[in-house]
């Protein structure tokens, strides 16, 4: 212990030394010192650190008072309190000192001393002791962990009143503060304070007063979020009126609230909106000190005079002291601001503000000039928004037919032309910024409108040429330069750039020579799609490339010769020589051979494996037949070991290259070099990768195709797993399209072992046993169907087989001693082989489907009722007059009979029904107020899938059953709207979208049933064709949000035994209108009213359990969507989610009650970790709370864990709800 301290006097005596160099070294060993843990000082030696310590403070070296700082950190937790008192009591009376230097010093000295106080300590209540006014603004952020509520107050008060200070320093502290405070203080305090501002902006106080209150309202507005909405009907007409005052800054904070209001509280500013863009559009032309040149056609002579004079007119005026620009940098924020949150005024912003930002793109000051591109970008953006929003109608299936186009995209194209003309000048001027800003924002333009700049391309090519050739231009410039051609070469026809070819493609080359390997690689993606423009495939063209190859090529070469350079480079350099060859092969001749020489030397690299693949594949599909049979044998054996390859793209495209070379080159390719290829196929049909499977099938196709000698060696390894993906339930789609084309390729192979006979023994086999297979597996009900889609094919392979094939399964479903399961299997494949034409209208058939329509099974049944409708589907002259009858004259079997026409008539193709159309309509009118709700939804969707049949003749007939029919006829008929609403473009759109109003009068309907379908019709719109239903809104919302609400007269209660049991009759009708809601979430958002959509969430969260996990999902979307609503809402929506996650099911429920509850706590905890994500959130008092909650609770916390690591923070996949 006596050797640190006569250590630290060492130390002390040489910081009173006068050689600054000795007080620095003294000091600094004496901060290493503290910062050891091991240190023990004595009362005497604290003493003397702190007072010289306090000292050096008011040392002349500056570097030795910052060092004097840093040691009170470590100090603090080394000394006694009485010493901590000792070093605030001093800290604090140096902050009221003269000397503005030691005032700083100590300020910097106070914080560093208050970040490590201890929670509790002297310290601080002789900090509080301490503070006065003005020194409370200086602590404030460090203290507020520690203010309990009555200081909050004081502090509160305080800083209200520091506003009036004549220091502009404090003033602006204060208002710093206030904005800390806002978020945390009650709602009465936060009226409190905007009415005192109100109050002394009403007194009319001097100008720079007036700043400040502006200021503290932008501020506190910001901070405080939608609480400031209340009063903005008194606030706004104030902001409005001081922006006329001759003041820039006053104009700049006026602005600055308009724009915070806007963000914060967009409802409540919905009534100022125009009043608040006509003074945007003012001001941002406000330049008193400058005279904008009117001509903007000026000649480049007049522009190279002003050029020449630059210099001379900047020693005649300065504009050091003009303010104007913050105003008119303020005014366009506020715009910004405007255009981000009000997608709904999207259409009124291209008339107003889009001239005017264009107007302004002539902005001679350059962060201006940067907003106003920005603003201009983001109305692009939200015009993007709205395009991907906006369903497209189509009039009719004509393919010539134009669809309609967004509202908003159709005014920017008539805004592009002056887009053009006001930037394409700004692309040569010598401000980089400028130049950036220019290509950001027509970038943005081409993503939003593809093809618009066609017409402009020559006006922009100098631009880009300058960009790219100017060598004053720094890296990031020219690589901006190079994002935009490539985005326009993507998005515009060929045919625009190749009359410029000559002017393009030098500085793009002379990019591929820079040093810069960003720049390389961009260039390198540019020729990429240069050679695309020089020789497009599948277009006739007049463009010769010839003159360019051979300049591409070489440049190109030597980048790909390069080993000794970035991986990006190198992989573009692949790419790029790959379009090249594919493109401009022809040109090349002998230089082909030495370029896939290298290509096969980049296959065996491990790191360029993959993008080497992608490129043979792409040469081997060449429509120019590049001769590559120099490095077939080498390349399918290198290919063949990468079947073997965990990494599924390689396994791939690898797979996808082969298919092309077996499918373009197989006169190339001995049978002997596939050797490789054939080893490694059978493992990789598997069901537990379906897609690798169906590429991998459709290579063993083309290799059936084109070398049937291979298959003999294969099928014994191949076949098993073939069938297997066969009798797999996970089978669909074009997995299966690709093993049916495989098997009839097998068939047309008259392999002898591969006979059609033993393929179709192979496919029966398993359902010619037990239910149960011979492995203990069961036979899935979807491998039916598979494998009676595969005996069609081979049916439809060997026709002369069929009629054999045909009369085996007649016999089979006769047969009462067959398996059901092979009766089953019989019938669907007598369906399947009757779809394809080939029974004819057999009677016998008919008879065994009748017969079965008889038996005890419902698989038989049902399988009979596929079949018939299959087979009329092949065939409708001889069973669709046979099966309307069998409907008429069986009731008992009209639902199997209604699945068989429903089949029919969404098979067939129109021209096919139209004779019938009449006699299915009378039919099913007939049935539509059949007692039996499964037996009216088929009716119903008959009815619906019929009408796209002919829409214009039946849409107005079922609209007409609407008003004569019973509640079970309206039921049905607003079921049968909902089915010929499809998610792709139909004839029927256009006239739907007309009389679609008609049937959602239903959503008023006095018969609650009828109520829920058209809720459900509305929701199939809503999710499948928005467009339909968007002009609606105003008038269906109501309807809709009044279903929400639980009614107490639908709630009854029923005995069972001696129980009672409520019953709630109108819970279907809310969650179906809960549904529509998530669905108009995501296609119609901006004709909702955010806030009054959240008064029925809110109402939901408080619902039934199922109707509370939908509100769960929607509020967690909402968040990701509009947060700024849901913040403001944000106190009323917590109790319920608290109160979800805090309850506890009672001791004794049963499992399924508890499994329920976690359920829903679960999904409750999804909405908060969703709200937690959004930084703003943390303000609101109830929800910090809640989350300390959350943490110090064991259980609710590691609910919340799981929910963040699991299911990535509530937000992904899971959230989504099924609308299938």
């Amino acid at each position: 212990m006596s050797s640190v301290s006569y250590h630290i006097s060492n130390l002390l005596e040489k910081m009173t030394s006068t050689d600054k160099d000795f007080r620095f070294m003294a000091t600094n060993d004496l901060m290493l010192e503290l910062q050891k843990d091991s240190i023990k000082l004595d009362e005497d030696s604290e003493r003397r650190v702190v007072t010289m310590l306090l000292k050096l403070l008011e040392d002349k070296n500056g570097e030795v008072q910052n060092l004097a700082v840093k040691c009170l950190a470590p100090l603090v937790s080394k000394v006694k309190e009485p010493q901590v008192e000792t070093m605030v009591d001093v800290l604090c009376s140096n902050m009221t000192s003269d000397k503005e230097q030691l005032r700083d010093i100590s300020s910097m000295g106070l914080k560093t001393v208050i970040a490590e106080l201890p929670l509790t300590s002297s310290g601080e209540r002789s900090l509080s002791s301490h503070l006065s006014p003005r020194l409370y603004l200086i602590v404030f952020l460090l203290i507020c962990p520690f203010i309990c509520s009555l200081m909050f107050l004081h502090s509160f008060v305080i800083w209200m009143l520091q506003l009036t200070s004549p220091r502009m320093a404090v003033r602006k502290r204060s208002i710093l503060a206030l904005g800390h405070l806002v978020p945390c203080c009650s709602p009465a305090l936060f009226s409190q304070l905007t009415e005192h501002l109100m109050k002394e902006l009403a007194k009319g106080p001097p100008t720079s007063m007036t700043r400040t209150y502006i200021q503290c309202l932008a501020t506190i507005s910001r901070q405080g979020g939608h609480r400031v909405g209340e009063h903005l009907e008194k606030l706004i007409p104030m902001v409005v009126k001081f922006t006329g005052v001759e003041d820039d800054e006053l104009r700049e904070y006026c602005f600055q609230a308009f724009e915070a209001f806007i963000r914060r509280c967009p409802k409540e500013m919905s009534p100022h909106i125009a009043t608040v863009t006509q003074l945007c559009l003012k001001y941002m032309t406000f330049d008193p000190n400058y005279n904008y040149d009117d001509n903007e056609e000026e000649d480049e002579d007049r522009m190279d005079i002003d050029d020449e004079l630059e210099e001379e007119s900047d020693d005649e005026y300065s504009d050091d002291d003009d303010m104007s620009w913050k105003v008119r940098r303020s005014s366009i924020k506020c715009l910004e601001a405007l255009i981000s949150t009000r997608l709904d005024l999207l259409l009124s912003f291209y008339s107003s503000i889009c001239p005017a930002l264009l107007a302004r793109f002539k902005e001679r000051e350059e962060n201006v000039r940067a907003d106003v591109f920005t603003a201009f970008s983001t109305l692009l953006r939200q015009t993007r928004v709205a395009s991907s929003r906006h369903s497209l109608i189509v009039s009719g299936s004509d393919p010539g037919v134009r669809r309609e186009e967004e509202p908003a995209v159709a005014l920017l194209k008539k805004q592009v032309p002056a887009t053009v003309k006001a930037l394409h000048r700004q692309l040569k001027e010598k401000s980089i910024k400028f130049r950036q800003g220019c290509f950001c924002l027509l970038t943005e333009l081409a993503h939003t409108v593809p093809g618009a700049l066609e017409e402009h391309i020559p006006a922009l090519i100098p631009g880009i040429v300058f960009s790219l050739t100017d060598k004053s231009t720094l890296s990031t410039m020219r690589i901006d330069a190079l994002s935009f051609f490539n985005v326009l070469l993507l998005s515009h026809p060929p045919q625009a750039f190749q009359p410029h070819m000559q002017v393009l493609l030098p500085p793009v080359i002379a990019c591929i020579e820079d040093t810069f390997y960003k720049i390389t690689s961009e260039a390198l993606l540019v020729i990429q799609h240069l050679v695309k423009v020089m020789r497009p495939q599948g277009q006739a063209g007049g463009f010769d490339p010839k003159p360019f190859v051979k300049e591409v090529f070489s440049v190109t070469m030597k980048r790909l010769k390069a080993t000794d350079i970035d991986q990006e480079v190198k992989e573009r350099a692949i790419s790029c020589m790959g379009h090249i060859v594919c493109h401009l092969g022809d040109h090349l001749r002998a230089e082909v051979q030495a370029v896939l020489a290298i290509f096969l030397e980049r296959l065996k690299n491990e790191i360029t494996r993959l993008t080497a693949v992608r490129t043979i594949t792409l040469i081997a599909a060449s429509p120019l037949k590049i001769d590559m049979s120099p490095i077939l044998p080498e390349a399918l054996s290198v290919l063949g070991s990468f079947l073997r390859k965990n990494q599924r793209a390689l396994k791939l495209g690898t797979l996808a290259c082969l298919t092309a070379l077996v499918t373009h080159h197989a006169a190339s390719i001995k049978p002997a070099a596939l050797e490789p290829v054939l080893s490694e196929l059978p493992t990789l049909v598997d069901e537990s990768d379906m897609h690798v499977s169906q590429v991998s099938i459709t290579l063993l196709t083309g290799m059936a195709k084109a070398y049937p000698s291979t298959l003999a060696k294969i099928s014994s390894s191949v076949l098993p797993g073939v069938f297997r993906l066969i009798h797999s339930p996970l089978l669909q789609g074009s997995t299966l399209e690709a093993i049916l084309e495989y098997l009839q390729a097998l068939v047309l192979s008259k392999t002898s072992n591969l006979s059609y006979s033993q393929l179709l023994k192979s496919l029966m086999e398993p359902f010619h046993r037990s239910q149960s297979s011979a492995d203990g597996s069961i036979v899935h009900r979807q491998s039916y169907h598979s494998v009676a889609h595969c005996v069609a094919a081979l049916s439809s392979a060997s026709p002369k087989e069929t009629p054999g094939t045909v009369a085996g399964f007649i016999q089979q479903v006769k047969n009462p001693g067959s398996p059901e399961a092979a009766r089953v299997l019989a019938l669907l494949c007598l369906g399947e082989v009757g779809r394809k034409g080939s029974l004819g209208g057999s009677k016998e058939v008919q008879g065994v489907i009748l017969e079965a329509f008889s038996s005890t099974s419902e698989e038989v049944k049902t399988a009979a009722s596929c079949a018939l409708g299959s087979m009329a589907v092949g065939c409708l002259s001889d069973y669709l007059p046979f099966l309307l009858k069998e409907i008429s004259a069986q009731p008992r079997r009209q639902y199997l009979l209604l699945h068989s026409l429903k089949e029919v008539i969404s098979v067939c193709p129109a021209s096919s029904l139209s004779p019938h159309v009449e006699s299915v309509w009378a039919l099913l009118f007939q049935n539509c107020e059949c007692q039996e709700e499964g037996t009216r939804n088929l009716v119903a969707e008959c009815l619906g899938k019929l009408t796209l049949v002919n829409p214009a003749a039946l849409l107005p007939r079922l609209k007409q059953q609407l008003k004569t029919g019973s509640p079970l006829a309206r039921s049905t008929v607003v079921t049968a709207i909902k089915f010929t609403i499809v998610d792709h473009p139909a004839p029927i759109d256009s006239l739907l979208k007309d009389c679609i109003g008609d049937f959602l009068k239903t959503l008023q309907d006095e018969d609650i049933n009828v109520r829920r379908i058209a809720l459900v019709m509305f929701n199939s719109a809503a999710h499948n064709k928005p467009s339909l239903i968007r002009g609606l809104l105003g008038r269906v919302l109501p309807h809709l949000y009044k279903e929400t609400q639980i009614r107490k007269d639908l709630i009854r209660e029923v005995e069972m035994g001696p129980f009672k049991h409520t019953v709630d009759d109108g819970l279907d009708v809310r969650k179906a209108a809960f549904e529509c809601m998530y669905s108009l979430l995501d296609s119609c958002l901006e004709g909702l009213d955010i806030l009054q959509f959240l008064d029925h969430v809110e109402e939901g969260l408080k619902d039934h359990y199922d109707i509370r996990m939908l509100t769960f999902l929607m509020l967690a979307r909402l968040v990701s969507l509009c947060p700024a609503a849901v913040l403001q809402r944000l106190d009323r929506l917590v109790e319920p989610l608290k109160a979800t996650v805090t309850t506890k099911v009672k001791a004794g429920s049963v499992k399924q009650e508890f499994e329920k509850q976690e359920e829903l706590r679960r999904s409750a905890m999804r909405a908060v970790a969703a709200l937690l994500a959004v930084p703003e959130v943390e303000r609101s008092p109830s929800m910090a709370e809640f989350a300390n909650q959350i943490k110090t609770s064991t259980d609710m916390a590691s609910i919340y864990q799981s929910i963040k690591g699991g299911e990535g923070g509530g937000i992904g996949a899971t959230e989504s709800m099924d609308m299938s």
